[in-house]
């Protein structure tokens, strides 16, 4: 089952949020029916990128075959 501060990997992109498929956040907050979870998203510098919403369904942990991978977000201005 998946708890506050565990680390995931979405399964889905989240375009309103600029979020792809394989980006890896924390669980910052677990609703009650662990149906739904807040999912924090940051930068390799530390900075938050995004706070999310994120269903059950989107998401899975994390494992120890995974391995980091760098994409760049898209600046705007």
């Amino acid at each position: 089952m998946l708890e506050e501060h565990d680390r995931i990997v979405l399964t889905r992109d989240l375009p309103a949020q600029d979020l792809e498929a394989g980006d890896v956040g924390t669980i910052v907050h677990a609703y009650a029916s662990r149906e739904a979870f807040e999912v924090e998203f940051l930068a390799l510098d530390g900075n938050t990128v995004a706070i999310a919403t994120v269903p059950r369904s989107h998401v899975r942990p994390v494992t120890g075959t995974d391995i980091t991978h760098v994409r760049e977000l898209a600046v705007e201005g």
